[in-house]
């Protein structure tokens, strides 16, 4: 059955209950920015800022559960832009922790900065937001899972002009 692009965008709006965190990271290569959002787009507590290694991981672990007891929800989103390949490991510990992930348009995270404060400006913190504020309204896709080997062929064919045969 084929759907609209808006009916689509409906359904994904309806997932997100009243029960849900709504997170929104801003992916860069050494640091991430977290902020989160109730499903109305209320901001909820301070923003996060982690390091892209297995302790900052955590951090956003203890962070999100926190968020959750404090304002007792059950579910959580997040959202990130598939920035290069630095998504990648926090997207795969993430959903190895249960969590979904979804991914943001980087070009609808730059036409939307105004939204939220009607400044132009650009900060980690805002970018944070305003890909909670997308995840929320529902511009957003599901990831894929691509296994292990698949990984592997696609970088082997990335540099097959530097692998001696």
């Amino acid at each position: 059955m084929k759907f609209k692009s808006q009916a689509r965008q409906n359904q994904r709006i309806e997932k997100i209950t009243a029960q849900h965190l709504v997170v929104g990271i801003d992916i860069a290569q050494q640091m991430h920015v977290a902020r989160a959002v109730y499903f109305r787009g209320i901001i909820i507590g301070d923003y996060l800022s982690f390091s892209n290694d297995e302790e900052g991981f955590h951090n956003l672990l203890l962070w999100i559960q926190n968020l959750q007891t404090t304002h007792h929800l059950s579910a959580a989103v997040v959202g990130m832009e598939p920035t290069g390949h630095y998504w990648l490991n926090v997207s795969r510990w993430l959903t190895e922790h249960h969590f979904e992930v979804v991914l943001v348009n980087p070009h609808l995270v730059k036409k939307n900065k105004e939204n939220r404060d009607n400044t132009p400006s650009k900060s980690d913190r805002k970018d944070a937001l305003v890909i909670a504020d997308l995840v929320k309204n529902g511009y957003y896709s599901e990831t894929r899972t691509t296994p292990e080997a698949f990984e592997d062929l696609r970088v082997l064919l990335s540099n097959r002009d530097f692998v001696a045969i």
